[in-house]
């Protein structure tokens, strides 16, 4: 008699997927009720660590976001610590202070689901002025680095080839605390948003950033000084996510070297704890142990020549536009969308090289857009899919059918894969796809992001994180370039995952639904007052 062998870490990533997933009638686990004592503070401390004071600068950023998108077309900036600071400020840094009578809160440059921040980011960066060669925790709530290394051994600074390794880390304690089981995907999309702002922060200054593929998890890990259980005694534990490496010639960073020159280090700090009491999802923990990436080998990516992205006629400051951002709490429900807005948001979401976000990720899409258009000009309402590359595009048509209409609509760039599948007035089925927020029906259009999901899978379990990653990528790109438009955006982490499967003909785990997001024109709260991001530190 044979014993039952052990799930393989693709079904045990499967369950979660299936266990995570909401429906009209039976939600994912969650809590009973928001336990608003045990909060969560969205800022880590690591106290005893010593500080250094970075100078908001975004004020003085005055590269236009249409240059982003332009290679060549802003010349590096020096990686100096005022450049670090910069970088940190316009992409994880806060935006804003929120006020509603006597409650304030913070909102940042990277958005989050809930504005909870589970996302946390660490810094390795050489000898600098002012700075010491080593690994730093940056706290976006009072612009600084906490140091957590001090690296003394002879190679530290040639082994970064003159560029900055950005580290982030989850803590998942801080979304479950809200979202129960579903909260490690609303984590990974965070990562997604935070990686993309770093990249287009990086693109403002000249650099270039790309997320470094071979390190396993546990490297990582030992990086960033996550794994110091010591330095972690009674706080929330840190998940590593990724290194994004960044400045002028990212290519150079060689990792392996700094695990090993990172021996002897000085250590210092003790994270805080965020709250005094915790609910502990089994669910979170198999996921998370599940996906945990070994060391796998980088792969080129041949990417695609493209027109030049068609960008706004009225430009604006990189910086402004960051910091502007937000998440749309509501539509007007009538505002139509012109046809450039529209064909030139979708445009954002292709990869190009060299320009942001996408050029930080070193594999092809895998995650492309189901479309419900209810408001743009020249565009009938109804159903629409756009496929990111060339070869899912044949791959969606037979996971699809050909009882769609497969009609392009007239007006469509060139080398824009668009798609109309029906024509209809989908208002409803939008808002019942995102459970029943009017937000999807009354916004000129809802997006679903249809992922890979198999094809994704079969590289390892942990593309499940990658998927999502490239999940809040493009949330990041809608969001900015919606707002550079004069529009916006929100992301809609609650939807119902097979509802959509079902619209589409979907029956298996080839194509998922990972995320949805919607755009239109927002209508402002009165009743919130906004305050400057660092005017609290005087």
């Amino acid at each position: 008699m044979t014993s039952a062998q052990p799930p393989s870490n693709r079904d045990r990533v499967l369950a979660y997927h299936v266990l995570s997933k909401h429906a009209p009638l039976d939600y994912a686990p969650g809590p009973d009720h928001l336990d608003w004592a045990n909060q969560p503070s969205p800022f880590r401390d690591f106290e005893d660590a010593p500080r250094l004071q970075l100078i908001p600068a975004a004020n003085a950023l005055h590269a236009a976001f249409s240059a982003l998108h332009q290679p060549g077309a802003l010349s590096p900036s020096p990686v100096d610590m005022p450049h670090i600071g910069l970088l940190l400020e316009i992409s994880l840094g806060l935006s804003a202070w929120k006020s509603q009578g006597i409650q304030r809160w913070a909102l940042r440059c990277n958005p989050s689901s809930g504005n909870l921040h589970p996302t946390e980011a660490y810094l390795a960066c050489p000898a600098l002025e002012g700075l010491d060669a080593g690994v730093y925790h940056y706290h976006s709530r009072d612009h600084l680095l906490e140091r957590r290394a001090r690296v003394t051994r002879e190679g530290w600074d040639g082994a970064l080839g003159g560029n900055l390794l950005i580290g982030l880390s989850s803590i998942h304690w801080r979304e479950a605390w809200k979202y129960g089981a579903r909260a490690y995907r609303y984590c990974q999309h965070d990562v997604g948003h935070a990686m993309a702002a770093l990249r287009y922060a990086a693109a403002a200054l000249g650099w270039r950033a790309q997320l470094i593929q071979a390190p396993k998890d546990s490297e990582i890990s030992h990086l960033l000084g996550l794994d110091r259980n010591q330095d972690f005694f009674g706080a929330e534990p840190e998940q590593p996510d990724l290194l994004l490496c960044a400045g002028p010639a990212p290519e150079r960073v060689d990792t392996s070297s700094l695990l090993d020159l990172l021996h002897g280090a000085e250590w210092s700090g003790q994270a805080s704890q965020l709250s005094t009491a915790h609910r502990e999802w089994t669910a979170i923990h198999e996921v998370a142990q599940a996906t945990r990436k070994s060391w796998t080998i980088s792969a080129r990516v041949e990417i695609p020549t493209l027109p030049a992205l068609s960008l706004p006629a009225a430009d604006i400051a990189a910086a402004t536009l960051f910091r502007q951002r937000r998440s749309a709490l509501a539509f007007d429900a009538h505002t139509t969308m012109p046809e450039a807005s529209f064909f030139g948001l979708l445009d954002a979401l292709l990869p190009r090289a060299g320009v942001p976000p996408w050029d930080a990720l070193p594999w092809e899409p895998k995650v492309h857009a189901i479309l419900f258009v209810h408001r743009v000009a020249g565009l009938e309402p109804g159903l629409y899919l756009v496929a990111r590359s060339n070869a899912a595009e044949s791959r969606l048509r037979d996971a699809l059918g050909e009882d769609w209409e497969w009609h392009r609509p007239g007006p469509t760039p060139e080398h824009l894969r668009l798609w109309r599948l029906a024509r209809a007035d989908l208002r409803r089925q939008a808002r019942l796809s995102a459970c029943h927020q009017d937000i999807a029906a009354d916004s000129a259009f809802a997006l679903a992001m249809l992922a890979d999901f198999d094809q994704g899978m079969a590289e390892g379990a942990f593309w499940y994180r990658r998927l999502l990653w490239e999940c809040g990528t493009l949330g990041q790109a809608l969001y900015l370039h919606a707002e550079a438009r004069g529009f916006r955006a929100t992301g809609i982490g609650c939807y119902f995952d097979d509802t959509v499967h079902e619209m589409l003909g979907i029956t298996d785990t080839t194509w998922q639904d990972l995320y949805h997001f919607t755009v239109g024109t927002p209508i402002e709260d009165p009743r919130l007052e906004t305050h400057p991001p660092y005017s609290h530190l005087g």
